[in-house]
């Protein structure tokens, strides 16, 4: 399949994302041909990437000097000890404004790195060479930048939109079943809350999609990628219609955070969770119709990961999901804002509700 081109159309930045096999071979065409140059880079570099993907890009990029920063990415690791680690060797070899940050990683690396972009000298050129699944549907795409701390995650950050998003398909290869999982849950996201088509799509080709078959696993990254697009050029810095992209992430962020971001629930996993819990949520407050309700909850269970709350959770855990649920950076009140479902393709924003009713829902979640 030829390799698919996306334009995103910011106010603060019009940049591509390429899709395609073995693009990290034609880096310097593709930088070139969309007027990037750059004489310094630092490619921020996830030590499970695959070693020879990494020396690939160094022999094919053509600037003067590539520097390499070595990083384990993890949520623990998501934090500005690490940031401060990327500036200092940004200040040792002197980089300016004009030169770039590559990250070659999952959404954890981009994430670090895009943030470190946008406040080293206010704003280095960025390129993201996502890694995941999940990061090439997701993470990659917006310019949201950030990191952990104590009090939750991703409370500080930045907007920073990249200078081109290169997603190389030869990556997922590597990554275990569990990873491709993972990014599927964020590609299902995009499609119950803007296109009952690709839902279709998704449904009907779900083993292919998983198996990463052709052409089938570029079409549902870049149907995924388009609605991201068309929602962050409508609302480039979340005042209210991206919003609608955290279906599912204020339970996901909070189930994270109270299992102290442990290998047992991995982010994506976490995704998955909340999307369902949203779910049960939309219809037990007549919100989603029984009907698109039991599509919803048929395809997650396709996924055959646990998504009962009892298989993560304890009763006496509930206090610390809702204490994370009330963090929340999308909370302007002491109720709880949720995205939750009207129907497959459509999604409602601006919904708060009581900590009782949430966890009188939570206690139920953990009974059955």
């Amino acid at each position: 399949m030829k390799k698919i081109r996306l334009l995103v159309k910011t106010k603060s930045k019009k940049y591509p994302i390429i899709i395609g096999s073995n693009t990290i071979n034609k880096i310097s065409y593709l930088l070139k041909s969309n007027n990037i140059d750059f004489e310094k880079s630092l490619i921020v570099y996830d030590k499970k990437v695959p070693k020879k993907k990494l020396n690939v890009i160094k022999k094919k990029l053509k600037s003067k000097k590539n520097i390499i920063h070595f990083f384990n990415a993890s949520e623990k690791n998501k934090n500005l000890k690490n940031i401060n680690s990327i500036l200092d060797k940004l200040f040792k070899f002197n980089f300016n404004k004009n030169d770039c940050i590559i990250s070659l990683g999952g959404g954890i690396t981009g994430d670090v790195s895009g943030f470190a972009a946008s406040i080293y000298k206010r704003g280095l050129k960025f390129i993201n060479i996502p890694t995941t699944l999940l990061a090439q549907i997701d993470s990659s795409i917006g310019g949201k930048t950030g990191v952990n701390n104590k009090y939750g995650k991703n409370l500080i950050g930045s907007f920073m939109q990249p200078d081109m998003v290169l997603a190389d398909i030869g990556f997922l290869n590597s990554l275990p079943k569990r990873e491709i999982i993972c990014g599927y849950g964020e590609i299902i996201k995009h499609s119950i809350i803007n296109s009952k088509n690709v839902f279709d799509y998704l449904d009907k080709n779900f083993h292919k999609i998983l198996n990463l078959k052709s052409p089938f696993i570029e079409k549902a990254i870049a149907d995924s990628c388009k609605i991201k697009k068309k929602i962050v050029e409508k609302d480039e810095k979340e005042k209210n219609l991206r919003k609608i992209l955290n279906l599912g992430h204020t339970f996901a962020h909070a189930y994270e955070a109270t299992s102290n971001y442990s290998k047992k629930l991995n982010h994506g996993e976490a995704v998955i969770l909340g999307i369902n819990s949203s779910a049960k949520f939309s219809y037990q407050n007549k919100l989603l119709k029984k009907r698109d309700y039991k599509k919803i909850i048929n395809h997650m269970n396709k996924l055959k990961i646990p998504l009962n709350l009892n298989s993560y959770f304890k009763k006496k855990d509930i206090n610390l999901i809702i204490k994370y649920m009330k963090s929340d950076k999308k909370n302007n009140s002491s109720k709880i804002n949720l995205i939750l479902i009207k129907k497959i393709g459509k999604a409602i924003l601006g919904l708060t509700f009581n900590q009782s009713k949430i966890k009188k829902f939570l206690i139920n979640e953990l009974i059955n």
